[in-house]
């Protein structure tokens, strides 16, 4: 995996002061970086039966739709509050300093579909968490979630317990 992480920008103080972004653009644009993080991410969910897979807005949207065509699944979005057109569901979860929240087509999930929730970051674990609700608001079964990075330090995995937990990379 140290493959992936040479590929993953660190930036330091963005997007304030004090924080260590990790930025996927470098590996997303890196053909051979781009093709081994989808390797990582959907290998143990081939032949799991996976109905759908759920992106988590915004680069969510792109592993997630990359997933889902390599397992032969559909794909949804779950975007924030206000941008999807049809009726939606909607969760609220906590920040850091306020609130949050994220939708999701009604229709989107049919109950009893098995559902993999994709995203690029695991960090206070929040907004998938408020996604994992969603899905099971519509009778969705959360098979799992798959995360490029995980952010230890900020025990993101503890909002997820019950869970099935794919993380690629630790940091």
């Amino acid at each position: 995996m140290n493959s992936l992480k040479s590929r993953i920008r660190h930036v330091p103080d963005f997007p304030k002061p004090g924080i260590l972004f990790y930025d996927i653009t470098t590996l997303l644009r890196d053909p051979q970086g781009f093709k081994l993080a989808i390797d990582s991410l959907t290998t143990p969910f081939e032949g799991q039966g996976i109905d759908v897979v759920v992106g988590i807005e915004s680069r969510g949207f792109i592993l997630g739709a990359a997933v889902a065509d390599r397992i032969r699944a559909g794909f949804v979005l779950v975007r924030k509050l206000g941008k999807l057109p049809a009726r939606t569901i909607r969760a609220t979860y906590d920040l850091e300093y306020g609130t949050d929240s994220l939708e999701m087509h009604r229709d989107a999930i049919e109950p009893g579909q098995r559902v993999l929730i994709v995203d690029d970051l695991l960090a206070t674990g929040g907004t998938a968490r408020a996604t994992a609700g969603l899905v099971s608001e519509l009778g969705g079964n959360v098979h799992a979630l798959a995360f490029l990075i995980e952010l230890v330090a900020l025990n993101g995995r503890d909002k997820l317990e019950g869970h099935n937990l794919h993380v690629v990379l630790k940091y």
